[in-house]
């Protein structure tokens, strides 16, 4: 991939600049922050790191929003020394980068950027396939961990799905779940699923190491370094006139941002519980 910008130069998105610059997933990243001169600072330092880290990747600061306009991935972290961006705000900065990069596809790595994946196909008519979130997969991976640790396997071992609208409106579709090739519920009964379930609130929001790992994973499965599945927050598909909200669901990635949503199979108390969890 040719170049990605990055939209912040907090702690999300300075951590997020040093992951895609030491995977050598683009050629060109510039971090870009209108505050001052931060995002030239913390590029500089990325850049300094090059020879030790073994990466190629050329890193660029700037506090001019139009040097993202040929970017082919723009990603949405937060202020240096601030917030993430959302609300009014974040939706008035998605209009400025559409306007300037119309092609581009948008990626909100933010753990409370949702609401910009809900209103930006409506608001904005950008195409729901180029707008969505990543922070989800994050939370999957820790879901992930957590299962490791009860079962005492690598987190490695662990398969699973994860859907709905954190933190309250989790669904882990269980039946689908695999431990090293085995189904989950013949290594988990029901009171240790009932007893991660009642854990899983509490790891939203992710931190910004594990919101910048999972944006990277996602980048490298648009750029074809991979060609794994991500838990990803898509806005819903509302040409049948049905109102529902933005949910965390599996996608696969293509060029072009999400090629498609995979919905594995739910028991009918998981499909009730998808069903709650999204409707508006």
């Amino acid at each position: 991939m040719r170049e990605v910008a990055i939209i912040g130069a907090g702690e999300l998105g300075g951590a997020l600049a040093h992951v895609l610059a030491v995977r050598d997933v683009a050629r060109y990243l510039r971090l870009v922050d209108e505050t001052g001169r931060v995002a030239e600072g913390k590029a500089l330092d990325i850049v300094q790191s090059a020879p030790v880290q073994g990466f190629a990747t050329a890193v660029h600061g700037s506090a001019n929003l139009a040097d993202a306009a040929a970017a082919a991935i723009v990603v949405l972290a937060d202020r240096a020394g601030g917030a993430e961006w959302q609300g009014d705000d974040g939706m008035l900065l998605l209009k400025r980068i559409f306007q300037t990069n119309p092609r581009a596809v948008v990626i909100c790595a933010g753990a409370h950027q949702r609401e910009l994946v809900d209103r930006g196909p409506v608001e904005i008519g950008v195409a729901r396939e180029r707008l969505f979130g990543t922070a989800p997969e994050a939370m999957r991976g820790a879901v992930r961990a957590m299962v490791s640790l009860e079962l005492n396997v690598s987190p490695r071992d662990v398969a699973l799905s994860m859907l709905g609208v954190p933190p309250a409106h989790i669904v882990i579709p269980w039946g689908e779940a695999t431990v090293a090739g085995f189904a989950a519920m013949r290594m988990l009964d029901e009171p240790a699923r009932r007893r991660l379930a009642a854990r899983i609130p509490a790891l939203w929001p992710p931190g910004p190491v594990a919101l910048a790992h999972a944006a990277c994973r996602v980048i490298e499965a648009i750029a074809g370094r991979s060609r794994g599945l991500a838990t990803c927050f898509v806005s819903p598909d509302r040409s049948a006139g049905v109102r529902t909200r933005t949910a965390a669901l599996p996608v696969r990635l293509a060029a072009h941002g999400i090629a498609g949503v995979l919905m594995p199979e739910l028991s009918v108390v998981e499909q009730i519980a998808l069903d709650n969890a999204m409707n508006v």
